[in-house]
């Protein structure tokens, strides 16, 4: 029998998005409360966790991959137990059981607040499943206190699930409806991370600018006061929030980016699709005319925005004329990066039962697509090279006596320098542009 005093161990592998980053810190502090304590490997660990992402292709067959590696190491020490979270788990719920009778626990994105309970059970030697969407708030039950952080930035979840039920998304059908935080808890979680070191915030939700939460007073607060209300609080110095949605872009968000100065100049703004009849298919209930009418306004109220978006090419009916749309509205709003990905189906979703366009000719537009992309990624990094840059520094970077950061505009910038800087901000001198980071110089 294990005793009293020794720590159980807890591994626990993140897929996918930033906020899956955040329910991962959250879990980890939820069990740490039940005396389990994170350790680097899964070999080492008692309870193994895999926070799972169902928006890249083949999300399940990645997830029982996985698992089949893991067989072997639960051969070799029977008492490891192996948990699934997350949005695959939502989706799959017990089949991933069935599957795989190594897995002790399934618990969906909305529920991970029940995890002591679940535990409890699993350490008896039953299972715990639960995927459902309970009405409680699962943040008001979680510990109170942010025990762990990523350095001095932080993910904070202001919002979670989507109404928007973009015709290709799983989003709706495994995080839910959109809910928004009560603005005092996130108020109050942001002090406590800047108490622990935290300099730099990142709101994450699935459509994070459709933020409405109750304010302290009562009445609701958009996105923009909330982060004017963060702003207020003294050493936090730098807000992001992702990932947006065009039809959700406030006037007072825009005017926050030209007039908050706490919130960065980068801006993630998807649109999918540059054609009007792709978008449409999509549901996205915009145009592109809309969009970049849109850019206009934001790129006025702060003209050194960086912006970065998503695109899906090779949606089902997606003809050439289509995808060349794409391209001219690449072309014109000039992004600084940009994610893309070939369409691929998610069951459940309408685009899924869709004719499918030829995968030879969607791999082509991919790479047109990443290629101009790059170019332009290229041509922002390279317009950095002699500006004077602030530099949060968040951890040593590959080369002896480095050290690595991010710039305002979201950049990863590298200068030769003491250790003694991380976890503060800096000036420096951009001299070089890489690959994908800025190499720097420090400024006295």
């Amino acid at each position: 029998m294990r005793a009293m005093t020794e720590a159980k161990k807890l591994y626990v592998k993140t897929y996918g998005c930033q906020m899956n980053v955040y329910d991962s810190e959250r879990m980890a502090e939820t069990l740490g409360a039940q005396g389990y304590v994170q350790v680097d490997t899964p070999e080492a660990a008692d309870m193994i966790l895999l926070n799972t992402c169902h928006i890249r292709e083949k999300a399940a067959e990645k997830l029982y991959s996985d698992l089949g590696r893991l067989r072997p190491l639960h051969d070799a020490k029977p008492e490891l137990k192996i948990g699934v979270a997350g949005c695959v788990a939502q989706a799959e719920g017990g089949e991933i059981m069935r599957r795989m009778p190594i897995v002790d626990l399934v618990v969906g994105p909305q529920t991970y607040h029940r995890l002591p309970a679940m535990m409890e059970a699993v350490e008896r030697g039953e299972t715990a499943l639960d995927t459902e969407f309970p009405e409680e708030d699962k943040f008001a039950h979680l510990p109170k206190g942010r025990g762990t952080n990523r350095g001095p930035a932080a993910f904070l979840t202001v919002q979670e699930g989507c109404d928007k039920f973009c015709s290709f998304c799983v989003v709706p059908y495994t995080r839910g409806a959109e809910v928004s935080r009560p603005a005092e808890r996130l108020l109050r979680e942001a002090r406590d991370l800047v108490e622990r070191g935290v300099r730099e915030i990142t709101l994450l939700g699935q459509n994070v600018n459709a933020y409405h939460g109750p304010g302290p007073q009562g009445g609701e607060w958009g996105l923009a006061r909330l982060v004017r209300e963060l702003a207020e609080i003294d050493g936090l110095d730098r807000i992001r929030y992702t990932t947006s949605h065009p039809n959700d872009m406030e006037d007072d968000l825009i005017a926050a980016h030209g007039d908050c100065a706490k919130l960065m100049p980068y801006l993630h703004l998807p649109v999918q699709s540059g054609s009007d009849r792709i978008l449409k298919a999509m549901n996205r209930k915009h145009t592109a005319e809309c969009y970049l009418r849109l850019i206009e306004r934001i790129r006025a109220a702060r003209p050194d925005l960086v912006l970065s978006g998503d695109f899906i090419v090779g949606f089902p009916g997606e003809t050439a004329a289509d995808f060349e749309a794409t391209l001219d509205l690449v072309r014109s709003v000039g992004y600084g990066s940009a994610y893309s990905f070939k369409y691929s189906p998610r069951p459940g979703t309408p685009a899924a039962e869709r004719e499918q366009v030829d995968a030879a000719e969607a791999d082509e537009r991919l790479q047109r697509l990443q290629a101009l992309v790059t170019d332009q990624q290229r041509a922002t990094q390279q317009g950095m090279v002699g500006r004077r840059l602030q530099v949060l520094f968040e951890k040593s970077g590959r080369m002896a006596g480095q050290i690595t950061g991010k710039s305002d505009y979201l950049h990863a910038v590298h200068v030769d320098g003491p250790e003694s800087l991380l976890g503060d901000i800096a000036a420096v001198e951009i001299v070089g542009s890489n690959t994908n980071s800025l190499a720097g110089r420090l400024l006295a």
